[in-house]
């Protein structure tokens, strides 16, 4: 159940316009300061999850590692995207709630 929200939260998010996706454009965003919240596939590489993990300590941004490329990929309407940044205050926190919940 807690899956289906948080990827639900991920749809609404990237309805509004309010996600970024593929690795370059994260980092971009993260180093603007325009960045949230972090979420990582559990199935991207294990070079991806460091250069995130570590790119989000030192802005003090938090970061998941949550579902499958496939799955939060549909979540926002693409494909093949294993790093989502999530730009919106109030959806990250929800999804941050929820996340540490379940």
């Amino acid at each position: 159940m807690t899956n289906n929200k948080i990827l639900g939260l991920l749809g609404l998010a990237a309805r509004a316009r309010n996600v970024c996706f593929g690795a370059d454009s994260v980092e971009e965003d993260i180093k603007k300061r325009k960045v949230k919240l972090v979420i990582i596939a559990t199935d991207s590489s294990d070079r991806t999850k460091r250069r995130f993990i570590k790119l989000c300590e030192e802005n003090q941004i938090p970061i998941f590692i949550y579902e499958s490329i496939d799955k939060i990929s549909k979540a926002i309407g693409k494909s093949n995207k294993a790093v989502i940044g999530i730009k919106d205050f109030n959806i990250s926190k929800e999804i941050e709630r929820i996340y540490n919940r379940g």
